[in-house]
């Protein structure tokens, strides 16, 4: 018999920062944004203390939510956590860990009430324009299992 496993990871926090959207070599769509999760506990003398853990979230062939993955967002997250390594600029061997979304919810408001969808959506335009390579074949092709792309391929 398998021994089987769960890999699952369901988070609930605030993006950090604009999401960043990038493409694959052949054209596929990878947002990339941090989430923040605080959480408080009471020390023995009943101080109370905060503190915030932060994750990277990868999300492929979403580029359409981009819009909406604003600094400030609350955001329900559903995944699998992933660790992948890489050579940086100097050629030392970096480790990172993230969740791999499969499904995200929109929570609320993101805190800046200036902000509206227009505004989002204009940016999410420019930076398609200022990043999308000439060849690339939009959002018709499956999700990165099924194309058979590596951790290489990752533009981040």
């Amino acid at each position: 018999m398998a021994e089987r496993s769960v890999n699952k990871a369901i988070l609930v926090g605030r993006i950090g920062g604009d999401a960043e959207t990038r493409y694959t070599q052949s054209g596929t769509a990878v947002s990339r944004f941090s989430l923040a999760m605080n959480r408080q506990w009471r020390d023995s003398e009943k101080q109370v203390h905060e503190e915030t853990d932060w994750i990277y979230v990868v999300l492929w062939e979403n580029e359409n939510l981009a819009a909406y993955l604003t600094k400030g967002a609350k955001l329900y997250v559903e995944g699998r956590i992933q660790t992948r390594s890489y050579d940086d600029n100097e050629g030392v061997k970096r480790h990172v860990t993230e969740v791999v979304a499969e499904s995200i919810v929109l929570l609320g408001g993101n805190g800046n009430a200036s902000a509206n969808g227009a505004n989002r959506e204009e940016k999410s335009r420019s930076r398609r324009r200022q990043s999308k390579p000439a060849n690339a074949h939009g959002d018709h092709e499956f999700g990165p299992e099924r194309q058979g792309l590596q951790d290489d391929d990752v533009p981040f």
